[in-house]
């Protein structure tokens, strides 16, 4: 994927982060990390056009992400990505199965029958599909957040993002969630993801942007996370290790 950040600036009651500057491409999973309250979950929802930069622009694959821009523009750019948040956001009067299909024929026009098959489809792939009747509140909070994932791809998109998928889980179902993700690398899917699980990095991630006091502090192919090239970093990791 291709990622230019042009000197883009976001604070809240106090700033986020100012200036920065960061150039990629060619790779196709991409995690963001850090400590709370870096700017990270900010960065991401920039990203995805959810929230507005108050300075710089952000060019995704081509788009110029800019919810104060062209509405028409933002919203080819949102047709063209996914984004599973930290809780699951599942319509709770919906079954999980409908959940998807309601996207499916929705923002897509696609006939019943093919959406059901391919909502279908999706849930077996996130083994769901004995789940795929019960309602969001009649399932496991891991259950719920893998049906997120598969509403998130059921359009195809070029690119998913997903804010802290986990965030809100027990250790055993952070794990169904984190295997789950691991079994959809294969699809060519592109992702981009905050997390604090290091170890789901190390296997899933191609790139890691390290974010520190508001800035991108340090980047680099996931090899980073073995040969940290700042005492931020390094930090960091040793923290999350104990």
């Amino acid at each position: 994927m291709n990622i230019d950040l042009k000197g883009i600036s976001k604070s809240y009651e106090k700033p986020v982060f100012n200036n920065i500057k960061f150039k990629l491409d060619s790779y196709n999973t991409i995690a963001i990390i850090g400590k709370s309250g870096c700017g990270k979950s900010t960065l991401l929802r920039l990203m995805a056009g959810i929230e507005s930069t108050d300075e710089g622009e952000i060019h995704i694959n081509g788009h110029e992400v800019d919810p104060e821009g062209s509405r028409k523009n933002l919203t080819e750019y949102h047709r063209s990505i996914g984004i599973v948040f930290q809780q699951h956001n599942l319509f709770p009067h919906l079954s999980l199965l409908e959940n998807i299909t309601l996207i499916l024929e929705k923002t897509r026009g696609m006939a019943a029958e093919k959406a059901n098959n391919q909502a279908m489809n999706l849930l077996k792939r996130l083994h769901l599909e004995e789940e795929a009747s019960k309602k969001p509140n009649f399932v496991s909070g891991g259950q719920a957040q893998r049906a997120s994932i598969a509403r998130a791809l059921a359009t195809e998109p070029e690119l998913v993002f997903m804010d802290e998928p986990t965030a809100s889980l027990d250790p055993i179902l952070t794990r169904e969630v984190l295997d789950a993700v691991l079994g959809l690398k294969s699809t060519g899917t592109k992702f981009i993801f905050v997390t604090h699980e290091i170890d789901f990095v190390r296997q899933f991630a191609e790139y890691v942007l390290f974010m520190d006091e508001g800035d991108i502090a340090e980047h680099g192919e996931v090899d980073i996370l073995n040969t940290p090239q700042t005492k931020e970093l390094e930090r960091f990791l040793k923290s999350e290790r104990s």
